[in-house]
C-alpha cells in the first residue's frame, strides 16, 4: 500500500512527539567544543589569511557533513559562491538587515527583528518555517557579530542563544515548547559568513554547525529526512537566495 504525502507527515509528527526527545549536557557541550574549533580556524580569514572557496555555487559536507555526539548529532555544511558586481559592504548590509531578513529568505525566515543593534554587535529574534515532511516553526534568538576587516573583507558571526519549537503556530493556541524538550529538530545552529572582494566581484563563503536529536532506533526511514537533510537543504537555500539579492543590487546598480 502506498502511503499519500499528507498520511507520511501525520505519521511522522506522531512518531516524533511520541518520542520527544532532552539535550542532554554532554550533546551540549560536545556541540561548544566543536565551534571552538571551527572559529579559531576561521578567525584565519579575517587577519589576512587565504580562503579555498571555488568560484562556483556548491554545498558541500565538513567533517563528513554530520556525526554522532553523546545524545544527539552535530552536523557541519560549508556553502560557497562568487556573485560579479557585489561588494562587501552589500553583502553586510544585507546580513545586518534584521528587521527585514524575510524580504531575502522567505519562506524560512517567517519574521525577525532586531533586540539590540550596536552596529558590529547585535542580539536578534528570527521566526523559521523549514518544511521537510513536516512543517516545524522556531522561534529563535542569535547573538551576532559582523563587520569589515579593511576594504576587501568582511565577516558575520551568529550563535543561537534561545531556540523554541512552536505548537500550532499562528493559531490562538500557539505555545513554545520548553527549549531542549522537545522534538529535537534543532537545538543549537551557528553560522559563519566570511567574504571577500575578487576578480570584479564578491567571494562569499557561509558555515553552518547545528545541533539536533539523535535518529531514534526503528524510525530512521521517518526522521532522517528531516535531521540529516534538513541543514544541507536550508544552508543551500540561505546562499542562493543571498546570492539573488546580491545580484538583483548590482544590477539596479548598473542601471
Amino acid at each position: 500500500m502506498r502511503l499519500t504525502a499528507r498520511v507520511m507527515a501525520s505519521i511522522l509528527l506522531i512518531a516524533a512527539q511520541a518520542l520527544a526527545a532532552r539535550l542532554s549536557q554532554t550533546a551540549e557541550r560536545a556541540f561548544e567544543t566543536y565551534v571552538a574549533s571551527v572559529e579559531a580556524r576561521l578567525a584565519d580569514h579575517h587577519t589576512g589569511g587565504g580562503t579555498n572557496i571555488a568560484t562556483a555555487v556548491r554545498v558541500e559536507p565538513v567533517n563528513g557533513g554530520t556525526r554522532e555526539v553523546s545524545g544527539g548529532l552535530l552536523h557541519h555544511w560549508r556553502a560557497a559562491a562568487f556573485v560579479p558586481g557585489a561588494t562587501p559592504e552589500e553583502l553586510l548590509a544585507i546580513l545586518r538587515d534584521y528587521d527585514h531578513l524575510a524580504k531575502y529568505y522567505a519562506p524560512e525566515v517567517a519574521s525577525s527583528h532586531s533586540v539590540i543593534d550596536n552596529g558590529d554587535t547585535a542580539s536578534t529574534a528570527i521566526r523559521f518555517r523549514k518544511h521537510k515532511v513536516v512543517t516545524v516553526v522556531l522561534d529563535t534568538e542569535f547573538d551576532v557579530q559582523s563587520g569589515l576587516t579593511g576594504t576587501d573583507r568582511g565577516y558575520c558571526y551568529s550563535q543561537s542563544t534561545h531556540i523554541w519549537q512552536i505548537e500550532q503556530a499562528g493559531t490562538a493556541h500557539e505555545r513554545r515548547r520548553v527549549e531542549g524538550e522537545d522534538d529535537g529538530f534543532l537545538w543549537r545552529l551557528n553560522s559563519y559568513w566570511s567574504f571577500s572582494r575578487m576578480n570584479g566581484g564578491l567571494l562569499m563563503e557561509c558555515e553552518a554547525v547545528s545541533l539536533t536529536r539523535d535518529v531514534p532506533r526503528g524510525l530512521g526511514w521517518l526522521i532522517t529526512p528531516i535531521i540529516q537533510n534538513l541543514p544541507r537543504a536550508s544552508l543551500e537555500f540561505t546562499m542562493k537566495s543571498t546570492t539573488k539579492a546580491l545580484a538583483a543590487r548590482a544590477a539596479k546598480e548598473i542601471h
